[in-house]
């Protein structure tokens, strides 16, 4: 099974984590964000991941704890689901379009976390959250799922449809990079012979 639970606690959030890889959708999802709520939920849903997440955040403060949180503790997730990442097809990529915004995802589950964005948006904040997060959220992802991440908005006018086209294009990308491959037969996908 390659399942992962994490219980994350700081000053600032604490966060539950339950991931099922090889799962079928199933979200159960409480941030305290509705928006950040709606894009986990895509994550999950078009990654075919089974995702329970809750989290209890400092939002007197504002989202920024409790987004940059949720986002360490789902890449932790990832990180204790892949374990030694036998097997693994590593390296996947999506395009998704949105009305009129196409964006696109690349990763590699290469253990080496690296993370660009290139995203512009119309206006700061989406649904309560800052759009400089969404960025954030894809950086503090691939540190501790320890990928690499690429992600961009081709182009599009709507920041709402620009930031579900990205984390919908996050969750396929996801969903093919950590399948398994059985022509790996168990193996590490990597010259390296480690990731």
């Amino acid at each position: 099974m390659r399942t992962a639970l994490i219980n994350r606690r700081t000053n600032e959030t604490e966060i539950k984590v339950e991931l099922n890889l090889d799962g079928s959708g199933k979200v159960h999802i409480v941030t305290g964000i509705g928006f950040l709520d709606h894009m986990l939920h895509h994550i999950a849903v078009h990654g075919l991941f089974d995702l329970e997440l809750h989290a209890k955040g400092d939002l007197y403060v504002d989202e920024h704890h409790t987004m940059e949180d949720c986002a360490l503790a789902l890449g932790m997730a990832f990180e204790q689901a892949l374990g030694e990442r036998k097997g693994i097809v590593r390296i996947a990529s999506a395009y998704v379009p949105m009305d009129e915004t196409l964006a696109f995802v690349a990763v590699d589950f290469s253990g080496r976390p690296y993370t660009v964005v290139q995203a512009e948006w119309t206006t700061p904040v989406v649904g309560g959250i800052a759009t400089t997060l969404f960025g954030h959220f894809m950086e503090s992802f691939a540190v501790q799922a320890r990928c690499n991440l690429h992600a961009r908005v081709l182009y599009g006018r709507d920041d709402h449809h620009k930031a579900e086209a990205l984390f919908k294009a996050l969750g396929r990308a996801l969903d093919a990079a950590t399948r398994i491959d059985d022509r790996y037969a168990g193996e590490i996908p990597s010259t390296k012979g480690i990731l």
